[in-house]
């Protein structure tokens, strides 16, 4: 047994991972770690079904064909010295994601900040945390999150802004909800969605999309009115700008931001009112306000907030930024971002010195490098020559992904490295590099609440796979550097590394591991986890000049208008059980149950309007592009605006292309671009038929079948595809595999139903539909692994009556919605706590708890109707 981290999100949960043998793995939370106290979402549950081979990139490949490490590495090596000596270091550029461990993050920056001399390199973070990485500085001087998990025990109020938290951290949101049950903690939802994170709040403000600074100003100004703002705290440790209070006051009376935020005034009092009488009050923010054109300034509105009323240095107290992936926080630690260097330093020329003095630089950046959507710019203009990808995939997760996709194609030098053989941004690379996945990596990650932890290899490096750290080293030493890159392991980097942070820092920095700057390899390898900087502003110093914290002057931009062509807003974001752009989770079967294609939500009221149903396929378009996705009327969207979320890449499906759609603006300080307010359109797509395919392991392909609408789903023993389409369906027929046919038809309905056997087992199902139903899919999936066919197979279904016990809803124990339905109405069941008791469902990560609160709802409103009816 191995205790590791785990892969996905900031939480940064500890896992206990067991081999069995066969490249598989028992998965446990760990108790003993402080982030999770052993428990795990439905993603981390399943880790054990993602560490498989499938899909894995194996070997170094050239222009498509196998080569050596030597071949592979010689070659990048001196395309990138032939690319610096004719166009400068500038012209090359390295793209990195939060998925690599600290020691890879820390090679790859010292490589191309220290040695190439160029501060082009970014990470995929800028995506999603880069805003508040700049408040943080605006704000406290570092880029230094003061809060930690502990606070989540000891608040009074939690408010949540632009943060489905049940569903991105979902150990974060159980966190607190037992606070919330132990202590009676309030909870505050600020989302223009209602999701599943509402479910149970005690006030959810449906505000509209990018009023968060009117709200927050409003709030401010509400405080000094009340006598709420901590005057002597200020005085002490608050630097405040001339004229700050006179712009927090224009139009921020109670019935001006209620306009502005589309709120009522009743409401925002409600949420004024909770945060006076709660002087401990976490404010947790994530993606919805980090993903904003005006994304710095709306963290730097919730942190005046904090600073003024010295809601913070205090347990339970603070401004709480929590990271989408499990190392952005490391990758800030060690200068991922293009506009940072090294040890939570920046491009001063005494920093610059500093670093360059350390690493003994030949030739250091003197200043920032090009962000994320600066740098595929350059790249399609032709200024960057050559670009390194690791760890990630720009082609999908990129805005207007179209644009990243030419300008990959048009540059002379594309290196990706990446743990699968096949990805969209792969198919542009000149050179592909096998690195090793979670279970084979060893090194640190640093989660939301800064606490390092241990990622432990728990399986062999599979057929020619290396480290990331390895891959840059081995490049560095063949441009003429191994001296500066001789790390025989993670250790020897981190031990660097810590000693950096430490280096002529006499506390003017609070980011220090001076504690670890000697550590030995026996005690890096049996390192718990650990904070650094506990409470880092419970004395009121902060690390500037002089000392004090800043209030920034924020002003609530103009909205913008309807555009009568593009007349919806068009929000993005994750669903619970997937994983950016599904390399890992799109291998697990369960995962993919909760959400099996890519679906565009909407208000009622507007698919009604706009003539869609639930099931329709609709076309999304923005000016940038356009993609299809499955109908779902919603509730929880606003009039006007629809979701969409981004994890389906074109490896996976026809439509689900989320990162065609946004623009690619971005926030003026952060360079974080603007996912959350895209003007859109939709309108429905007509359809001659619909269809599934089944298809056992070796028949999967990895392409797509011709359909206009084709989504392929991981299930156990092969692969579902659910289709849509116009014209001749026979087209279909040629993806079923070679065997024996067993087919059925009915011309009236325009049904078709094939079945392939192969050794007396199914192979595959065709089943197609002009005018009729479709059956479940269900039993036929599970036919895949039936030692013999059933008689029963065109039907869909097994002989006789059987249960069907409906969509997913807890992932982690495989429970239906009728079942969960069946219970309630049974046994009479009347709370969440009795559900899990009863048949098990939500006792795991509890992400599904939100949604077993609403099904009890309706099926209590249901039973009731009936009584009254009776």
């Amino acid at each position: 047994m191995s205790r590791t981290t785990c892969p996905y999100c900031g939480v940064g949960c500890g896992v206990r991972a067991t081999p069995l043998g066969d490249r598989t793995l028992k998965i446990e939370g760990d108790p003993d770690h402080p982030a999770n106290r052993g428990k795990l979402c439905s993603k981390g549950t399943h880790l054990g079904e993602t560490v498989g081979l499938g899909g894995r990139l194996l070997h170094p490949m050239i222009a498509g064909k196998r080569a050596s490490w030597d071949k592979a590495l010689d070659l990048v090596a001196r395309c990138l010295q032939e690319t610096i000596a004719k166009h400068g270091p500038d012209s090359v550029a390295f793209y990195i994601s939060g998925q690599l461990l600290t020691e890879d993050y820390y090679v790859a920056n010292k490589l191309m900040k220290g040695f190439i001399g160029s501060g082009n390199i970014d990470t995929n973070s800028r995506l999603c945390m880069s805003s508040a990485v700049a408040g943080h500085v605006r704000a406290f001087g570092e880029d230094v999150v003061p809060a930690g998990y502990d606070d989540l025990d000891q608040a009074d109020l939690f408010v949540l802004v632009g943060s489905n938290t049940a569903w991105c951290h979902p150990i974060v949101y159980q966190r607190m909800q037992a606070a919330r049950e132990k202590r009676g903690a309030k909870l505050v939802v600020i989302d223009p969605r209602r999701t599943e994170t509402c479910e149970d709040a005690d006030l959810h403000l449906a505000i509209r999309p990018g009023s968060d600074v009117a709200l927050m100003n409003g709030l401010l100004a509400h405080a000094l009115r009340a006598g709420l703002v901590d005057l002597a705290y200020l005085e002490a440790s608050v630097s405040v700008p001339q004229g700050f209070w006179d712009i927090v006051g224009q139009g921020s009376d109670l019935w001006s931001v209620a306009r502005i935020c589309d709120v009522s005034p009743e409401q925002l009092l409600r949420f004024y009112e909770l945060f006076a009488a709660h002087p401990r009050t976490v404010t947790l923010f994530s993606q919805g306000i980090n993903q904003a054109l005006r994304g710095t300034d709306q963290v730097n509105a919730i942190i005046n907030v904090h600073l003024a009323t010295g809601r913070i240095g205090k347990p339970g107290a603070a401004p709480f930024s929590i990271t989408g992936q499990p190392n952005a926080m490391g990758g800030r630690e060690v200068g991922g971002l293009a506009s940072t260097l090294a040890a939570h330093m920046d491009f001063t020329p005494d920093h610059v010195a500093r670093v360059g003095r350390f690493w003994s630089a030949p030739r250091m950046a003197t200043k920032p490098g090009l962000k994320a959507v600066e740098m595929f710019r350059a790249v399609e203009e032709g200024r960057i020559k050559a670009i390194w990808v690791m760890a990630t995939n720009p082609a999908v997760s990129m805005p207007d992904a179209n644009r990243v996709r030419d300008a990959l194609a048009a540059c002379p030098f594309v290196v990706v490295s990446d743990v699968m053989a096949d990805t969209d941004t792969g198919r542009f690379a000149h050179v592909r590099l096998p690195a090793a996945a979670w279970a084979e990596k060893d090194g640190t990650v640093t989660n939301s609440e800064r606490r390092i932890s241990r990622q432990r290899q728990v399986l062999p490096l599979p057929g020619e796979t290396k480290p990331d750290w390895w891959i840059v080293k081995e490049t560095a030493a063949r441009m003429g550097w191994a001296s500066a890159f001789a790390y025989e392991g993670p250790a020897d980097i981190y031990r660097e590394h810590a000693r950096l942070s430490a280096y002529e820092n006499r506390g003017e920095r609070l980011f220090n591991l001076r504690r670890h700057a000697a550590i030995g390899n026996h005690a890096y390898e049996a390192m718990e986890p650990t904070r650094w900087g506990r409470l880092p502003f419970a004395h009121g110093r902060f690390p500037t000049p002089d000392g004090k914290a800043r209030l920034v002057s924020t002003v609530q931009a103009a909205l913008p208008e309807r555009l009568k062509d593009w007349p919806l807003t068009l929000n993005t974001g994750r669903y619970r059980d997937q994983w950016h752009t599904m390399t890992r989770t799109g291998l697990s079967p369960k995962l993919a149950r909760h959400r099996e294609e890519p679906l565009v939500e909407i208000n009622p009221d507007d698919a009604e309007r706009l003539g869609l149903k639930e099931g329709d396929i609709a076309r999304v378009a923005t000016p940038q592009g356009q993609s299809l996705f499955r109908v779902q009327p919603s509730e929880g969207q606003r009039r006007g605006e629809i979701f969409t979320p981004i994890h389906w890449t074109g490896r996976q499906s026809t439509g689900g292309r989320t990162g065609l759609l946004p623009r690619p603006l971005t926030d003026p300080h952060s360079g974080q671009p603007g996912f959350k307010s895209t003007p859109a359109t939709i309108e429905k797509v007509e359809i001659e038929w619909r269809a599934f395919l089944i298809l056992r392991g070796e028949a999967v392909a990895a392409t797509l079948p011709p359909a206009l609408w084709a989504t392929r789903i991981t299930v156990s023993g092969g692969a579902l595809y659910e289709l849509a389409g116009t014209g001749d369906d026979k087209l279909l027929d040629g993806w079923l595999p070679a065997g024996a046919r067993v087919e059925a038809a009915d011309p009236a309905r325009g049904s078709r139903r094939i079945a392939v056997i192969v050794d007396d087992r199914l192979a595959a199902v065709l089943f197609l539909t002009r005018t009729g139903e479709l059956p479940g899919r269900d039993w036929l999936i599970a036919q895949l692994d039936a030692p013999q066919v059933a008689p029963t197979l065109l039907a869909g279904r097994a002989p006789g009556a059987q249960p069907d016990c409906g969509p997913v809803i807890c992932v982690c124990l495989d429970i239906g919605l009728k079942t969960i339905v069946g219970a309630i109405v049974e046994q009479e069941l009347t709370d969440v706590a009795a559900i899990g008791k009863a048949i098990g469902a939500g006792t795991n990560c509890g992400s599904c708890r939100p949604a077993l609160a609403r099904i009890l709802a309706e099926t209590v409103t249901n039973a009731a109707k009936i009584h009254a009816v009776e």
